[in-house]
């Protein structure tokens, strides 16, 4: 007997079950983020959604901040047990296999049991399903609102496989074993008087004729008093029968084990058009137990309307397999046969309704003097033939609502339609919206097809392959056919040529099968703009993008229904609501293929600068609303495009956010720019977006899209363009503590400024080097470059530069220990910083006067400036620098007395650093925690504080000999 054993479960109390025993979860909020993300395994869960079942009440002010902390916390937690959690721009999921949790293996199970029929191996998967259940979901965490509808689905399933494994266990005779399933269910339904009589049936099958009349006395008695009624007919006859100690008539036979009637004189022609079903058809479980129970008579009266389910889905991702799988797995609940229509809806013209219903009638019997001229009258003879033989009408490639309307039979008939549109006109049909195999279920397909030995010999090259294909079914049978026809190819051959995505689609065709011709007959339906729109897009690149981008592709405001076009007709997908509220989307990879083959002429270009201009001004707005610019570039020449004003401040209101959810769109700008040879437009947005990646620690990115634009550049002879490139990447190198590359690029950027008579780029320039030398510690040479560019600075009378020089001198003084000028230096820095209205810089200010004070012995000052610079940096949002005010706030707290405080302050820029992959922050706050608890007597927790402490500041030597990894430095405020 099997017993299953999952990793994670639900179904009763939340466990996570590993070889050794239970892993235990510490925390309430730890354990209700684990079962929110449980309860939706494999799909994401928005952060807005996590945070509100975390605080149902009351939404804390660092909701967010706390959400990762937790997400990082189970991340830790769950890595032994091959749970991985994902971050996705809008949220969290949790990625696992069928088999690690319960609720997942549970509908496995009875999906698995309802496509298997009513024979043993249904029972055995019913057993094992059932028993997975250890109480009520989840009943040792506080109920959810959010959790509702996903429990009661859970719960209503379980009922649902209770009584479809009471019924097969009465029909074959098992009448013991169905005993206490029937009686929880007529627990929970205690009015259905078929269960009471499968109960009373059960009860007397096994001898227990007692029970059997008492449990007609309970029935009755219920109906009586509740409902005022006597039992029905039905009910009284078994009553009847256990009285007379007869044995108990046979359970109804199930609709898959009655026989078929003889066909009656009218109806000799029963025709059996379905084609033939898919021999490899892989995966899709949920999806075949969704459209089986859809399309099976046994869920529904025989006098109800048509029971209609439309699968839709983009171009090749198996639409009419899955049909054709279901409907072979319903055919013999439909004896009086089934038919098949190709509606033709992505020809040239959908095929003619008159000749689609002298098809239909044709295959029930009318010959061509039967037929009716017209189509209405056609129409009406169709029904009525159905009407006396209830069948499955399959309608295959459906153009839109209206075709399939004219095609609905009558009551009793099941429909199944297939379209690339979504149809939802249609009253109470499922929509079941198909998406593309996940990749187990892609490998096994494949695996089928070439030979599964073949596969698991070159297993990287298979993976590459399938990613290749986007796991699009359609592709992933083209490339199995082409390495089942060349049995001497390695795998590694197709993926190689896979590989190179201007070729791809190319390969992907195999004799009728062609990846590209399948796109094509959607996109030449599309009208011009959805056509132009749909090119353009495919030069965006893979990641999501904001529903505006067609605003600007289309050069006017309010353009959305031309996106919705595309959603329509599953061209593009809709990828969700990122965290400021925007809806999201994005081409799969081979219609990314196909839109950019269409794409390249003088229109795409200049549509592509419009979308990147749009970009251009959406960053300079949101980085202007950032705590900090440093030095902030701009491109003149760069193209910009507006949006609707009110759409651009919503967006921007909240800077971060806004870079949160764009980060990877704006990261693949600078480069589809610079492929464009649009390189203002690339250096412009990757100087753009300096002040978020230093306010978020992004060096690698920072990096990137500074090389990227910095090739540009010099392929177009930009050297306004080289010169700010180069100085962003020196102040990457400057954060790094790479001080040679940063001045030798400092250097390079100070000479064009010079040569271009950019006098401001120029002190920018020249205070990079004398960051450079102050942190290599050749501080007199760093105060003559820092006096030289205040000497620029103010014949510019550029006053924000004015206060970054003085403050940079005062820094230098301070290194020194000359705190005279030190304090001199400072304080003009905080008078500008205050005159101008620049609470950043302030900020900054505020912490290296805490630093002065706290040298000088003047311990209160010290916490009241560094107190005020926390404020600063809280208030604006700078966690980062905050973090640094923090520790410095920490320390003196320590120095006071006050541990208690001091240690939470430490804590907490601790957790930041961290988060922030600050490791130099990092070691400095594990440093001045070991000494506390060294100080407090805590000798164990001491050392390993200031083990941690050691082993970064070592790493970070060997990453700054090296030039590896982003090290933040004295470099920050």
């Amino acid at each position: 007997m099997v017993v299953d054993q999952p990793v994670f479960n639900i179904l009763g109390s939340l466990r996570v079950r590993m070889p050794e025993g239970m892993l235990p979860i510490a925390g309430t909020k730890p354990r209700v983020l684990l079962a929110s993300l449980l309860l939706s395994a494999n799909q994401v869960v928005s952060s807005d959604l996590l945070v509100e079942t975390l605080w149902p009440q009351r939404r804390p002010q660092s909701a967010l901040a706390n959400l990762r902390t937790y997400v990082s916390f189970l991340r830790g937690t769950l890595g032994a047990a091959g749970a991985q959690i994902l971050a996705r721009p809008s949220g969290y999921a949790v990625e696992l296999r069928i088999d690690q949790l319960d609720a997942l293996l549970f509908e496995d199970l009875v999906a698995r049991a309802r496509a298997a029929g009513r024979n043993g191996e249904a029972v055995e998967y019913l057993r094992r399903a059932l028993a997975l259940w250890h109480g009520t979901p989840l009943s040792d965490l506080p109920a959810s609102p959010q959790w509702d509808g996903r429990l009661r689905s859970l719960t209503e399933t379980r009922f649902g496989a209770v009584e479809d494994l009471a019924a097969m266990r009465m029909a074959r005779g098992e009448y013991p074993a169905a005993i206490g399933d029937l009686r929880e269910l007529v627990k929970v339904h205690p009015f259905r008087e078929d269960l009471w009589r499968q109960l009373m049936l059960a009860l007397h099958g096994s001898g227990r004729q007692a029970e059997a009349l008492q449990a007609y006395t309970t029935v009755r008695q219920q109906l009586v008093d509740e409902l005022g009624i006597e039992p029905g007919p039905d009910l009284r006859a078994v009553h009847a029968a256990v009285l007379a100690g007869e044995l108990p008539p046979a359970a109804p036979a199930t609709p898959a084990l009655q026989q078929s009637p003889a066909p009656s004189a009218r109806s000799v022609i029963a025709p059996q058009q379905l084609p033939p079903d898919i021999p490899d058809f892989t995966g899709r479980t949920d999806a075949v137990a969704a459209l089986t129970r859809a399309l099976s008579p046994k869920e529904r009266p025989s006098d109800e309307p048509p029971s209609i389910a439309v699968v839709v889905g983009p171009p090749g991702v198996g639409k009419s397999a899955l049909a054709v799988h279901c409907a072979n797995a319903v055919r013999a609940d439909y004896p009086a046969g089934q038919l098949y229509l190709g509606l033709g809806g992505t020809a040239a013209a959908p095929t003619d309704l008159g000749e689609l219903l002298a098809e239909a009638l044709r295959a029930l019997g009318a010959g061509e003097a039967d037929l009716p001229p017209t189509a209405h009258e056609r129409s009406a003879l169709y029904r009525s033939l159905l009407a006396e033989r209830p069948m499955l009408v399959f309608l295959d490639d459906a153009a839109d609502a209206a075709q399939v309307r004219a095609l609905l039979p009558g009551n009793g008939c099941a429909v199944l339609v297939t379209s690339r549109r979504r149809i939802t006109e249609l009253p109470s049909s499922l929509q079941l919206e198909l998406g593309v195999l996940s990749p187990p279920e892609a490998e096994e397909f494949l695996g089928k097809i070439v030979g599964v030995e073949r596969l698991a010999g070159e297993r990287e090259a298979a993976s590459a392959i399938l990613h290749s294909c986007g796991y699009l079914p359609l592709a992933v049978r083209i490339a199995g056919a082409r390495l089942a026809g060349r049995p001497g190819w390695p795998l590694s051959v197709l993926r190689q040529r896979l590989d190179d995505e201007s070729n791809r689609l190319d390969e992907l065709r195999a004799g009728d099968l062609e990846v590209r011709d399948s796109f094509d007959r959607s996109y030449r339906q599309l009208p011009d703009d959805v056509a132009r729109t749909y090119r353009t897009l495919g030069l965006l690149g893979p990641q999501s993008m904001p529903g505006w981008v067609v605003d600007a592709v289309l050069d006017r405001h309010r353009a959305e229904t031309v996106m919705d076009a595309l959603v329509d007709v599953n061209l593009v997908q809709l990828a969700g609501t990122d965290a400021i509220g925007q809806r999201r989307y994005r081409l799969h990879d081979l219609a990314r293929c196909n839109a950019r083959e269409k794409a390249g002429g003088d229109g795409e270009r200049r549509t592509l600068a419009r979308v990147l201009g749009a970009w251009m001004t959406a960053t300079e707005q949101a980085s202007s609303r950032l705590p900090t610019t440093l030095f902030s570039l701009t491109s003149a020449a760069a193209p910009r495009w507006d949006q609707a004003g009110e759409t651009l401040r919503r967006l921007t209101a909240d800077p971060l956010p806004w870079f949160d959810a764009e980060r990877e769109s704006l990261v693949a700008a600078v480069r589809l720019a610079a492929d464009a040879g649009l390189s203002h437009a690339s250096w412009g947005l990757a100087a753009a977006l300096v002040p978020y990646f230093d306010l978020n620690c992004r060096f690698d990115e920072w990096r990137h899209t500074h090389q990227v634009a910095l090739d540009s550049a010099r392929m177009a002879e930009d050297l306004n363009g080289e010169a700010a490139m180069l100085r962003g990447l020196a102040q990457v190198c400057l954060y790094q503590d790479r001080y040679a590359e940063a001045r030798e690029m400092f250097r390079r950027s100070r000479v064009i400024f010079h040569e271009l008579g950019d006098r401001r780029g120029e002190a920018i320039s020249i205070c990079g080097l004398g960051a450079a030398d102050q942190f290599s510690g050749e501080h007199i040479k760093a105060l003559g470059y820092f006096r030289q560019a205040l000497a620029m600075f103010l014949v510019m009378d550029d006053r924000s530069g004015e206060a970054y020089a003085r403050q940079a001198i005062g820094r230098v003084y301070l290194t020194l220990r000359d705190f005279h000028r030190a304090a001199q230096w400072l304080g003009e820095a905080l008078w500008l910083a205050e005159e101008l209205g620049d609470a950043h810089r302030e900020g900054g200010v505020s912490m290296q006067l805490g630093r002065l004070y706290d040298l000088v012995a003047r311990s209160d000052e010290a916490m009241r400036v560094q107190g005020r610079a926390l404020d600063i940096f809280e208030t604006l949002g700078d966690r980062h620098c905050g973090a640094y005010a923090m520790r410095s706030l920490g320390g003196l707290q320590v120095q006071k007395g006050d541990r208690s405080r001091g240690s939470d302050q430490l804590q907490r820029s601790l957790a930041i650093f961290q988060q922030l992959g600050d490791r130099s922050g990092e070691a400095a706050a594990f440093q001045t925690l070991g000494e506390l608890h060294q100080s407090a007597g805590r000798t164990t927790l001491a050392q390993h504080y200031l083990h941690q402490a050691h082993t970064l500041r070592r790493e970070l030597r060997v990453g700054a000999g090296g030039g590896q990894g982003p090290v933040l430095t004295a470099a920050h405020p």
